[in-house]
């Protein structure tokens, strides 16, 4: 019996063409599957690096190294694949916003200490459960953070598509093709199609240089050590610049911690598998939070679950843990080729934009769907109130003339992202207004709601004067 049929059943009849053993497939099945999955996430997790300066080698080489890892600590029982996580994309781009060397490798301390806070969430699932901890971060915080992550970085969307708007309209129209019309692999691969295409068209128009590529190596080592975490020891350390990036980053770990819930709940259902009771959330998480650790002392971006991989999941209908493995050692064994990393590092910024541009929109109709899938009632002012100084405090201060808000303290100086603001107001908000409605979590823990009810948004001055006698 493998591991997989360990797990409980969603209370479904296993399809009669899932395969929860690959090895029956034999090796050269095995084998395709596992590219299969390396090429479903790889779009993606390039893209991290391309639109953040940090090293596609290292993101690579630590996506499967981060798989693995995470695959140990959920007992070998999940078939998830870790790749990067454009949540933190904004964390970056309000570190180091041209992605300059010297400062990524605070971005990326403070990506390790939002790694951290999965430990810490893990440990509480564990002990009170999912309901009472997720009370603290419920879809009306989580959803419009992950809205102003996507309308933070828009405007660099648009700078980027400005070098060639041709060849972004081409990747573009690309991703929607693939995305709406595609079949089978097509759809669940838009974004690397969008990256292939308009790269080739990029390539016809005379808009890449090549040297890089033809100067790489074959084989050289994916990580250098002036890019990580461990290089910042040392006299030239910036205190405040590393407290402004703990404080900027560590927010933005909420919004990844809910997605990685669904992401779990997406592969459950998928699979007909209860990974949620077994191996359970707190493993899972403990998984997603050390590999984030790991890769971002190294210099690489955080790692999440990914949904592309679960699409290539539902796609073949083979299940089977190892094949994710499979593709992990894959990744690893790419990261260690510089030619390969050179070719995309000369992708042109037009190529970016447009992918990016409906990335970036993409995140944001994530937190919408966040809030209507989970009916937050927005006749409720306290909902309103949350929503509407989260969205506003990002997305204004990020946008304002300073780009944060800055604090002296002593002899060091700390600057405020939005997103840090807006997240840190929401989350505050949401536990000191009354109207906590019951929460039933994914993990079968439930609370109930306050004693006090929340107001509602009719006596709001949100449409003009009341005429009401």
């Amino acid at each position: 019996m493998t591991d997989e049929m360990q797990v409980p059943t969603m209370g479904a009849q296993d399809a009669p063409d899932a395969v929860y053993d690959a090895r029956t497939l034999g090796r050269p099945k095995m084998f395709v599957f596992g590219l299969q999955h390396m090429f479903a996430m790889f779009g993606a997790t390039i893209l991290v690096p391309t639109l953040t300066g940090l090293s596609v080698s290292a993101t690579l080489l630590f996506a499967g190294l981060g798989t693995l890892l995470f695959h140990l600590l959920s007992q070998r029982k999940v078939p998830a694949f870790l790749g990067s996580s454009f949540a933190f994309i904004a964390g970056y781009a309000a570190i180091a916003p041209h992605g300059e060397a010297e400062l990524l490798p605070y971005a990326c301390l403070g990506v390790a200490c939002a790694g951290l806070l999965y430990l810490v969430l893990s440990a509480l699932f564990r002990a009170f459960g999912a309901a009472r901890v997720m009370r603290f971060f419920p879809p009306v915080v989580t959803g419009p953070i992950v809205i102003a992550i996507g309308l933070t970085l828009a405007s660099s969307a648009i700078q980027n598509c400005q070098t060639n708007w041709l060849v972004a309209l081409v990747a573009v129209a690309t991703i929607i093709v693939a995305n709406i019309w595609g079949r089978k692999m097509v759809r669940i691969i838009p974004i690397l199609l969008g990256v292939l295409v308009s790269y080739a068209v990029a390539t016809a128009l005379g808009e890449v240089d090549f040297t890089p590529v033809e100067t790489a190596s074959w084989i050289g080592l994916p990580v250098l050590w002036d890019n990580t975490v461990f290089a910042l020891a040392g006299p030239s350390f910036n205190a405040g610049l590393a407290i402004t990036a703990i404080i900027t980053i560590v927010p933005l770990a909420f919004a990844t911690m809910i997605e990685h819930i669904g992401d779990i709940s997406a592969i459950s259902s998928t699979c007909n598998r209860n990974y949620i009771a077994n191996p359970g959330l707190h493993r899972t998480l403990l998984g997603d939070g050390l590999a984030t650790i790991l890769a971002s002392l190294f210099g690489a971006p955080a790692n999440t679950t990914y949904g592309e991989n679960t699409g290539v999941l539902a796609l073949t209908r083979v299940f089977d843990p190892r094949v994710i493995r499979l593709a992990a050692l894959f990744a690893i064994v790419f990261s260690f080729c510089p030619k390969f990393s050179a070719v995309i590092e000369v992708m042109p910024a037009c190529v970016i934009g447009g992918v990016s541009l409906v990335l970036y929109g993409m995140i944001s109709a994530v937190g919408i769907r966040n809030l209507v899938e989970n009916h937050v009632d927005f006749t409720l002012s306290r909902n309103i109130v949350i929503t509407a100084l989260i969205i506003v405090l990002s997305i204004g201060i990020a946008y304002s003339t300073a780009g944060a808000v800055v604090i002296p303290a002593g002899s060091i100086t700390i600057s405020l992202s939005g997103l840090a603001i807006g997240s840190l107001t929401g989350i505050i908000l949401n536990m000191i207004l009354p109207g906590h409605e019951a929460y039933r979590a994914v993990d079968g823990t439930e609370v109930a709601a306050d004693d006090t009810p929340a107001a509602t948004a009719g006596d709001l001055p949100l449409e003009g004067p009341s005429t009401r006698l």
